[in-house]
């Protein structure tokens, strides 16, 4: 096996994967036997766990490993990691226009009480409202919404929409999606407000795999330059997923975008935590990610490292120039982003069948 191989081999073992083992068993076990004498929610715990990892990445560089480059933006220089895994991905035909033409809820001034009186009526469908002497117009408009089948028209026209289950409707229009189009995304940040974002993280699917891009700042100076990367992802089509992202990623880096004078133009977000509250509220105690990745997607994590400890970690890697403590900012990340593909169809769904 070449040196390069020996590289590669261990990138995807130790520096991209959760880390369950090292080359040292007997070592490692003692090593964990002490840090788990504390809480793994307590600061104690986190710590030891750092100065673990300084020693496991000591003299290591990202730099060493053909799926981490250095990449050039008119910014300078950043970091891009790639990684890609299968998934069985698919949004499934959910017969959309037929459920659309029937909710008469669609037009303005039509809530569930008029709805099952005009339906009572024979005005069953929107085609019938066209003879309504005071639907007749807004329902043509909506037809003809409908009827165009194209995802802006019609994600936008269900936005606008006040009564729950229309608003419901926004991610049945993902069926009009190219599944490539859709872009799940993360950021880690030094802060809640008017800090450096740290590392942008971004996947998008292609046929049975996941591919994830993060773009991270090395020294603290190249935050415009991953700000830059990250949206040389997006195009005209481009989704944006996020979990919270409507209140926190998306404005956070529109408005680091704007400080650096960054062109950020607008795009459709599914944010996840919106469709999860109303769908699984009363079935969990909270509905923070990992807690719908449990319990929902049946999916745990194991040796993550919470977001509140980010900005500490990576703090300690600028100081000392040590990766290690990159490491779980980056998986943390990742396993964000690529869980976020796994809640949107079991969201997706749940909400069509």
């Amino acid at each position: 096996m070449s040196r390069e191989e020996e590289m590669e081999l261990y990138l995807k073992n130790e520096l991209l994967k959760p880390c369950k083992h090292s080359s040292n068993l007997d070592d490692n076990n003692q090593k964990a036997q002490k840090r788990n004498i504390y809480s793994k929610s307590s600061s104690n715990y986190f710590e030891k766990l750092k100065e673990e990892l300084l020693l496991r990445y000591e003299d290591k560089r990202f730099e060493d490993y053909s799926t981490i480059n250095t990449i050039e933006t008119s910014f300078g220089e950043t970091l891009e990691i790639t990684n890609e895994e299968k998934i069985n991905f698919k949004i499934k035909d959910n017969n959309l226009k037929d459920k659309l033409i029937h909710d008469l809820k669609l037009i303005e001034g039509i809530g569930p009480k008029k709805e099952e009186m005009l339906k009572n009526k024979g005005f069953t469908n929107i085609y019938h409202l066209t003879d309504h002497s005071t639907y007749s117009k807004a329902a043509s408009q909506i037809i003809s919404k409908i009827e165009s089948s194209d995802f802006n028209t019609l994600f936008n026209c269900l936005k606008l929409q006040k009564n729950f289950k229309s608003k419901f409707n926004t991610i049945m229009a993902a069926s009009l999606l190219e599944i490539e189009n859709l872009k799940f995304m993360d950021i880690e940040t030094m802060g809640l407000s008017n800090v450096p974002i740290i590392l942008i993280g971004v996947s998008s699917i292609h046929k049975n795999k996941i591919i994830t891009k993060q773009y991270l700042q090395r020294n603290g100076k190249e935050e415009a330059a991953i700000i830059e990367a990250y949206l040389s992802n997006l195009d005209d089509d481009s989704v944006h997923v996020s979990y919270n992202g409507a209140s926190f990623d998306i404005p956070y880096i529109r408005n680091r975008a704007d400080y650096f004078s960054i062109n950020y133009k607008k795009h459709h977000n599914y944010d996840l935590l919106y469709y999860a509250r109303k769908l699984y509220k009363q079935r969990l105690k909270n509905c923070r990610l990992p807690t719908v990745e449990s319990h929902i997607c049946k999916f745990e994590r194991f040796d993550d490292v919470p977001g509140k400890y980010i900005p500490g970690y990576y703090k300690t890697y600028v100081e000392t120039g040590n990766i290690g403590p990159l490491v779980p900012i980056v998986r943390h990340n990742r396993l964000d982003i690529t869980s976020l593909a796994h809640i949107f169809q079991k969201i997706y769904d749940d909400i069509n069948f």
